[in-house]
Formats: C-alpha cells, sequence, structure tokens
C-alpha cells in the first residue's frame, strides 16, 4: 500500500517526539533565586549551621522556599530575586570566615523530572550570567622559582663532577657560585658551560673571593616567561575542568594576563577558590635538634625557618626543599587502614628519583608536607601590581620508614572533603608561578534575560511568521509542515538539555533561528515537488511518494554540507563559534527528522491508502 508506515515506525516516531518534548520540560519550571553555603577547604555544613540560617531568616522575615542540604551543598531557596544580596550579608555575617556564602540560581524541576535524569537548558554567560575572571602572572616569581632551580642543577652537576666549591647561592644579578682556587674556577667554568649552554658565566672574582656569576640567556629568559603563561593557562583548564564547567574560556591577554569565563556556574564561590589558589607542595625535612620554645622567641637555627601546623603548633623546619608540587602527576583522595582519609600522590621520573634518593639515606628522620599558598595582600608595588603574601602550613609530620620512590601517601587531614579539595588542586597542577585575580566582574541575570528575551523574541517572530505563511501557501499541507516545525524546535531543546556538555548562548539561538528556516526549506522542496507531480497527471497517492522519494536526494546534499560546515566552525572555533555550532549540527538532525520521517507520518495519516481525487497543496 502507498504511503504508509508500519506500526514500528509510526511507534518510533511517537516516542522520540515524547522523549524530547519530556526532556525539554524542565526549561518551563525555571530557577530559583537561591543563596549558597559551603565550607573553606572542603568542610561540610552541618544540620546546626541550617538550624542558624532558619531561625535568622525567620528573625529577619525573609520569606524562603527551603533551606536544606542538596548535591552536598547547603542551599537557601528564596521567592525573589531582590532577597538575594541581604540574604548573602546576613548568613555571611553569621557563620563567618569558615563558610563561603555565595548567590545561586537554583533549577526548580521537579523531582520526577530529577528521577530520569531530565534538567533544563545550560545558558551561557551571555545568557545566564557568570563570572568574568582576569588573572595576573607574578613573573617575578616565576623567575625567581626558576634562579632556585639553578642553584640546585649547578649544585648537582658539580658534585656529580666531583668539582669542589666552597658555596652556592643565589645573588642580585644571578647565581653565584664560589670556590677556593683558580684552578679549580677554571675547570669548574669549562665545564659548566659545556654542561649548560642556556646560561651566560662570567668570572667574578676580587682579592678575597673567587667566584662565577651565572646568569639567564635573553632567549632563557623569554622561553621561562612564555612557559611560565603557557603552562598556568594549561592548568587553569585543568581545574575548570575539575569544576565541571560547560563551555569556559581560557585565554591569554597580553604579556602576563589570563581571561577565564565561566558560564553558567553552579558555584561562583568555589569557582573562585579553586582558580585563585596558587597552591603547592613542598617537602622538607624537620629540623629535630631545634628548641620549638627558642624558636617561638625568635632564635631559630640558621638553615632552618619556623612553621605552624593546622592546628597552631609550631614546628622547625629546614629550609632545604627536598621536592616541591611541579614533579606531582596524580593525586587521588582516599582513606588508610584506619578509615582517616590521605591522599595518594604519583611523582614523574625525576621527581621519584629525588625522593628516593634524598630518603635513602635519612630513614628513621621526620619529613614534613607543607601546603604552600599565596594570598593577595590588597597592597600594590610601584608598577601597580597587587603584591602576595606567601602563607604556609604543616599538614602532615612523618617519620620515613623506608626508602620512598615514585608512589607514596600525604595522611593526617582533617576530613574526607579536605583531602579532596587538596588532591583536587594538586592534581590540577602546581602552577608554574603565584597568579591573582586583579578584576572580577559578575555579568548579572538581569542582562542575561534580556539577552534571553531578545533572542526568544526572534526564534518566536520567525516561527509565526512561517506558521502564517505556510498554511496560506501550501493549505493543509502547510499546517502539517507547522506541526514539524513545532515538534522540532522542542525536540531541539530537549537534545540539548540531554547533552551533559551543551550550552545555549546568544549565537546558539541565532542557530536554532537559522534551523528553523531550514527545516521548513526541507517541506518546500518536497511540496513542491509533489505539486509537479500532480500537474504531470500523476495521482495524488503516486505524486505524494514520488514527491518525497525525489526530494530526499536533494533535501539530504543540502543539509550534510551544512552539517560539514558545522563539524568545521565547532572543531576549529572557540567560545560563541562553537555554541552556534552545536545548535547548527543538533538542528540539522533534528529537522531532517521532522521533516522528512515526521510529516510524512502525519501526511500518511490523513491521506495515506484513501481515493484522492485532489491534494489540499
Amino acid at each position: 500500500m502507498l504511503n504508509h508506515y508500519p506500526w514500528w515506525k509510526n511507534t518510533m516516531v511517537i516516542l522520540v517526539i515524547v522523549i524530547g518534548f519530556l526532556y525539554a520540560l524542565p526549561n518551563l519550571y525555571g530557577e530559583d533565586p537561591a543563596v549558597q553555603i559551603s565550607g573553606t577547604r572542603g568542610s561540610e555544613v552541618t544540620e546546626a549551621q541550617l538550624v542558624q540560617v532558619r531561625n535568622l531568616l525567620e528573625k529577619e522575615q525573609i520569606a524562603y522556599r527551603s533551606v536544606a542540604v542538596e548535591d552536598g551543598l547547603a542551599l537557601v531557596r528564596l521567592l525573589n530575586n531582590a532577597d538575594q544580596l541581604p540574604t548573602q550579608d546576613l548568613i555571611t555575617k553569621a557563620l563567618g570566615s569558615d563558610f563561603i556564602v555565595a548567590l545561586n540560581l537554583a533549577p526548580a524541576t521537579p523531582a520526577w523530572l530529577n528521577a530520569i535524569g531530565a534538567g533544563p537548558l545550560k545558558l551561557g554567560l551571555d545568557l545566564r550570567g557568570g563570572v568574568h575572571f582576569l588573572m595576573e602572572v607574578d613573573m617575578q616569581a616565576a623567575l625567581a622559582k626558576a634562579q632556585q632551580g639553578m642553584v640546585q642543577d649547578f649544585r648537582s652537576s658539580l658534585r656529580e663532577e666531583k668539582i669542589r666549591y666552597s658555596g652556592v647561592r643565589e645573588a642580585r644579578d644571578g647565581v653565584e657560585i664560589r670556590f677556593r682556587d683558580q684552578e679549580t674556577l677554571d675547570k669548574a667554568m669549562s665545564f659548566l658551560k659545556r654542561q649548560h649552554r642556556n646560561y651566560t658565566f662570567t668570572e667574578s672574582s676580587s682579592a678575597d673571593q673567587l667566584a662565577i656569576i651565572a646568569n639567564m640567556s635573553e632567549d632563557n629568559l623569554a622561553e621561562t616567561r612564555e612557559y611560565a603563561i603557557a603552562q598556568n593557562i594549561t592548568i587553569l583548564r585543568n581545574r575548570v575542568n575539575q569544576l565541571g564547567v560547560a563551555e569556559p574560556v581560557v585565554q591569554r591577554q597580553g604579556s602576563e594576563r589570563i581571561v577565564i569565563q565561566l558560564p553558567g556556574v553552579q558555584d561562583t564561590a568555589r569557582a573562585k577558590e579553586i582558580l585563585g589558589a596558587t597552591a603547592t607542595l613542598e617537602f622538607r625535612m624537620v629540623d629535630a635538634d631545634a628548641d620549638t620554645r627558642d624558636a617561638v622567641a625568635g632564635r631559630v637555627p640558621a638553615g632552618s625557618e619556623l612553621a605552624k601546623r593546622q592546628d597552631g603548633s609550631p614546628v622547625v623546619l629546614k629550609k632545604q626543599v627536598i621536592l616541591t608540587g611541579d614533579h606531582i602527576v596524580g593525586a587521588q583522595s582516599g582513606f588508610d587502614e584506619y578509615s582517616r582519609p590521605q591522599v595518594n600522590i604519583s611523582l614523574d621520573a625525576a621527581g621519584g628519583s629525588k625522593m628516593a634518593a634524598f630518603t635513602k639515606d635519612n630513614v628513621g628522620e621526620p619529613m614534613a608536607t607543607l601546603f604552600v599558598e599565596y594570598k593577595p595582600t590588597g597592597k600594590k608595588d610601584s608598577e601597580g601590581r597587587g603584591l602576595l603574601e606567601r602563607h604556609e602550613e604543616v599538614i602532615n609530620v612523618a617519620t620515613i620508614q623506608s626508602r620512598l620512590g615514585r608512589s607514596f601517601r600525604i595522611t593526617g587531614i582533617d576530613n574526607a572533603a579536605e583531602a579532596h579539595n587538596l588532591a583536587l588542586l594538586l592534581r590540577a597542577g602546581a602552577l608554574i608561578a603565584p597568579i591573582q585575580i586583579v578584576e572580577e566582574r559578575t555579568i548579572g541575570p538581569s542582562l542575561g534575560q534580556e539577552n534571553i528575551d531578545k533572542g526568544f523574541k526572534a526564534i518566536l517572530y520567525g516561527l509565526l511568521a512561517l506558521l502564517v505563511f505556510m498554511p496560506l501557501y501550501y493549505k493543509k499541507f502547510g499546517l502539517v509542515a507547522n506541526f514539524a516545525l513545532i515538534v522540532n524546535v522542542g525536540i531541539i531543546i530537549g537534545v540539548m538539555s540531554m547533552i551533559p556538555g551543551a550550552t545555549l548562548t546568544l549565537p546558539g539561538m541565532a542557530g536554532i533561528v537559522l534551523t528553523v528556516g531550514m527545516a521548513v526549506d526541507a517541506n518546500v522542496l518536497i511540496f513542491e515537488r509533489i505539486r509537479e507531480e500532480m500537474l504531470e497527471g500523476r495521482s495524488p497517492q503516486h505524486a505524494i511518494q514520488q514527491g518525497y522519494s525525489n526530494a530526499l536526494s536533494t533535501i539530504a546534499d543540502a543539509n550534510i554540507t551544512t552539517l560539514i560546515t558545522a563539524i568545521i566552525l565547532f572543531s576549529i572555533g572557540t567560545g560563541a563559534v562553537k555554541g552556534f555550532a552545536v545548535t547548527l549540527a543538533i538542528g540539522i538532525a533534528t529537522s531532517m527528522f521532522t521533516a522528512i520521517i515526521g510529516t510524512r507520518m502525519l501526511v500518511n495519516w490523513l491521506w495515506g491508502g484513501k481515493r484522492l481525487e485532489q491534494l489540499s497543496i
């Protein structure tokens, strides 16, 4: 029988439409204005704090929907946007600095939709709002760190070559290597020039001192700066990925700055904490011979310094750094055999060799794990750059039981959430140089809502124009095309809501408008072909059959070429271009489905298997 679908094909089309609209449904429920509470360093919010927040809101007569823990975070759902900022200020003052209080927009999706994994469409920075960070890399710290590496390299090289030196230290204009006699200096000069070709070596001798001054070459300085920026960008991208932000922008601006845009973030405070943290580890020996009370009084032995544990108790550490976080390639949080939180560390080959060589000769000695973080001081230098302050905290002191290799563990951590946060920072990478946020811009929901309204009007007006034109020109077949257009838009939204990484941006809305036009274009080709078949004297049933069959190749060719273009745009584009490419690609697939298979099913229901003299086309 002509123009008849088997039952399974009808069932498939109906099922696709139902699933598409089902997953598009959460977008109708909107979002609740909310305030989000999370503990610093990953600590959890307890029921006591929730009760405190409820009492505070009731005392200040602020109406709220709920105060509860959702997805591991405390969320205060409010009734209107105007209460967000006052509520944030109240909770911040009440809970203090141990908690991070941030504004949020919480999806109001019903529980039965959440149960099947349906959620609202993620909106980009230009639609939903979000956070824009401008971060500056501390190049002086990067160069100082490279200089420290030079000191270690020269000591190791000279020892291996068995060239005796009296001292290697950082100097104002480079690294100074001292010797006791001219013959050793000449031997060292020849060796170092041959071994370290990236540095320049000059003799700096006087009557009472024989020394070599080592400096980075201009090419090496430029390479160090470029490496600091490139590596920090890579690490920040890793940290953004750890946060699970869809379609972030992480790119270089100028010689020392990095731009980060986080659209639709669920936790802006946590994003700032993770991205802004210049955190790493240092492994150092504990000065077991030092008297802690003398050190607290200011009498610290030469070559050592005073540090503090998490509980504030003092501990004296040797200044020599055994290993830094630069060599960490993996970090996973977990639990030890006594169910206490720990972080399992994996080192690269060079770090494993250093750790093995040092611990081999220091079995039985205490070694400390020092957590180092750079925080803004609020002050600026003569060039207007913000100054950072180094904060140190001893998170673990353990006795070296045996020679360590590329894998070991850190214990003594307070809770599992803190272990998870520490592992995240270390896994994402230790920043090559400290960075600080020099500009933070929040794009509010009001501006995003204006863009949404304008984009929605563009889609609505374009859709209405087509809904009016098609029935006027193609009569009943025009109504079939209108049905396909509406279904197409619904399935596009449903599919994008189902894809975890898909984000709708303003250019993405333009892609939807374009696919609406392309969808009706396919129907126009089919309907015009049916008209031609009717003019050539074919029966209505044969005209419908031939119209769909003959127009298929033309529609496929046009859509496949556009799909290839969308794939190329997505592959090489960034930001807004990718957003446009995603909606365009999804729209092409859904429009072909609705315009060819969907309308054919409806046409078969209305006209298939019937004796017809004319068609309303």
